[in-house]
């Protein structure tokens, strides 16, 4: 069983949208009982908030099932836990190498990096475009998928 943490900044727009539409997609291909995602935050700004609105939002659009969660915070610890941490963001990546202190095992990379065109997923916390980060999101996880199958 591979298991994926998808990391933001804060925990509610766009690493628990990976976790949600990554684990959906998963499921839909019978793939359950090969990996499974968590998320979590670099910053303890938003520890114990649900997702956002926007981001229910957008997953109700498309069908993608969520339940009501808490943020949480990335921890040193978490990096023997799990087997790949997906950033959203170069910033993330940043974050994430001075939490865990190294990468020795290369676990450590960015979603639209799997994917042909690369970059940063888009940030509806400050654009509000939902739908933006929609489509990195579910690009990114379609490239995720395959890479780990």
């Amino acid at each position: 069983m591979k298991k994926i943490m998808f990391v933001c900044h804060g925990n509610i727009c766009r690493s628990p949208m990976a976790e949600f539409v990554f684990n959906h997609m998963v499921k839909n291909r019978g793939l359950s009982n090969l990996m499974i995602a968590k998320s979590s935050a670099t910053s303890t700004e938003e520890i114990g908030s649900d997702t956002h609105r926007g981001t229910r939002a957008i997953l109700d659009k498309y069908s993608v099932p969520y339940s009501p969660r808490e943020a949480v915070q990335l921890t040193r610890a978490d990096y023997g836990k799990y087997d790949l941490f997906v950033g959203m963001d170069s910033a993330n990546i940043r974050n994430m190498h001075r939490i865990f202190g190294s990468d020795p095992e290369g676990k450590v990379v960015k979603l639209l990096d799997l994917t042909d065109r690369g970059g940063d997923v888009a940030d509806p916390w400050y654009t509000g475009n939902f739908e933006a980060t929609y489509r990195d999101v579910t690009d990114g996880c379609e490239a995720l998928i395959k890479k780990l199958i």
